[in-house]
């Protein structure tokens, strides 16, 4: 493909991308992150990939895409702005102890399903007018989508390990698009962090070992998200009410400012997930829990692991109203849901706990949550000493 051509197909290309509803596009290389290598592999060597075995056993195709499609000559790497309205500041939720802070990309729909399909119609559209094959990914593949993204001009990879845009701060969701066309590449972002601390010095659990480096088993989003078994006791007061994700690191960056509300509805937050109280969210059974997170992001980490979370805000609420939740949940037929709620009763009404010991310690067949209990009462002990 001639210069002028490829130069002419990217500027078509860029108002079809616009079309679909992404703000910005940009053309990398398969080779440009040889860098991330390093990172990638320190990160995982660390265990700082946590329960996430899948990121161990796929990380040759993550730092080498052409080990991911060998035929890949360009990626298209385009983001879609989700930023939060005006007047609604995501750390508000924060200070309202009896709510649950859901984070802001889950509250409308699942933005895998809106974003894949507008990928795919922009890879036919390549296709169409410009011939070769196409795959298209979006936060699924083992693809490194946020050193590609930056590479390619879209921003730049934080403090927080996260891209930031000059134009939409720490809000954009990303899709790629693998071609076997020769594209004319763009040039990769420079960092514009500066001296900039913001998203280090908020994260509650300190899940920043250093500047650009994530330990994932301290990060609110795994534990709420990914993380399989009882949330570690340390971090259970850290997490607050947030119980799907959290926000903190993404919403205090400066580059915020020069942010837009997103344009897609489909990703608008629903009312029902904006504040929900924790005491309805804690009476949700399996199939009320698919019902309210139906076409969300949420329904993809279960039930169980949800309403864990939710009685991890229940125990930090300091809300003795809803100590009797708590204590309901004693009852859950999950075990991982239980332990949170010895847990969190104990924080609410110790007295309450220990009156109701006797009876559900000595019905109590999981291991983790006999520990629990004795953890629980052990700390009781303690405080009345």
């Amino acid at each position: 493909m001639s210069g002028a051509r490829s130069a002419d197909l990217k500027n078509d290309l860029t108002t079809a991308a616009r079309a679909q509803g992404f703000e910005t596009v940009g053309i990398v290389r398969p080779d440009a992150i040889s860098d991330a290598r390093g990172y990638f592999e320190r990160f995982i060597a660390e265990g700082g990939h946590g329960d996430m075995a899948w990121l161990a056993s796929t990380s040759e195709r993550r730092v080498n895409p052409r080990e991911l499609w060998p035929d890949v000559k360009s990626i298209i790497m385009l983001g879609l702005n989700y930023g939060p309205e005006h007047e609604h500041d995501p750390l508000a939720i924060l200070t309202q102890r009896e709510r649950g802070a859901i984070s802001i990309y889950a509250q409308g729909d699942d933005y895998h399903d809106v974003i894949k399909s507008r990928l795919k119609a922009l890879a036919r559209w390549l296709v169409a007018n410009a011939g070769g094959d196409v795959k298209v990914f979006v936060d699924t593949a083992a693809v490194m989508e946020k050193p590609l993204a930056a590479a390619a001009g879209l921003g730049w990879q934080g403090k927080h390990t996260n891209l930031v845009s000059r134009q939409h701060g720490s809000w954009l969701f990303l899709g790629a698009i693998f071609t076997t066309l020769e594209l004319p590449a763009d040039t990769a972002e420079v960092d514009h962090c500066g001296t900039c601390r913001a998203c280090l010095d908020i994260c509650p659990t300190n899940a920043f070992p250093a500047p650009y480096r994530l330990d994932a088993r301290r990060c609110i989003s795994y534990l709420t998200i990914e993380h399989k078994g009882p949330i570690p006791r340390e971090l259970r007061a850290p997490m607050g009410n947030r119980i799907y994700g959290c926000d903190d690191c993404l919403a205090v960056c400066p580059w915020n400012k020069f942010a837009q509300a997103g344009r897609e509805a489909k990703l608008a937050a629903r009312a029902t997930l904006r504040a929900p109280h924790l005491g309805e969210l804690s009476r949700l059974d399996d199939a009320a829990f698919r019902a309210l997170f139906a076409k969300s992001p949420v329904k993809r980490t279960g039930r169980d692991r949800f309403v864990r979370n939710v009685a991890i805000a229940i125990g930090n609420s300091g809300e003795p109203r809803l100590a009797i939740e708590a204590e309901r949940l004693l009852r859950d037929g999950s075990p991982l849901v239980r332990g949170a709620a010895v847990w969190a009763l104990g924080r609410l009404d110790p007295k309450r706990l220990a009156d109701v010991a006797a009876e559900y310690r000595a019905r109590e067949t999981d291991v983790s949550v006999s520990d629990e209990w004795t953890a629980a009462l052990d700390e009781s002990l303690k405080a009345d000493a």
